[in-house]
């Protein structure tokens, strides 16, 4: 048996620019189906050191977790990180 959220594959998807990244989910869960993923975790960060989500950000999110329900694989949070500080849209419950 397999324990809940154990980790079972990392992934770069996608390497943006000095300041643009245009990711689409369909790279993000082809991984994750090609995984067997039932929960995906995802992050990105923001090298400006301002965690908080751009309006591209939260629309972004907002596609992925639709995405995630019609395909039945969980996102268990997006993430921003930067060097000292990190963003969950979970927490913030967006």
């Amino acid at each position: 048996m397999t324990p809940k959220n154990q980790i079972n594959a990392i992934h770069r998807v996608f390497t943006g620019s000095i300041n643009q990244s245009v990711a689409h989910p369909r790279e993000i869960f082809r991984s994750a189906l090609l995984n067997n993923a039932a929960r995906i975790l995802i992050y990105h960060n923001h090298p400006s050191g301002d965690v908080l989500p751009s309006e591209a950000d939260k629309q972004f999110t907002k596609k992925l977790f639709k995405v995630g329900e019609l395909l039945g694989i969980e996102v268990l949070d997006h993430i921003i990180v930067s060097e000292d500080d990190a963003f969950s849209f979970r927490e913030s419950q967006f």
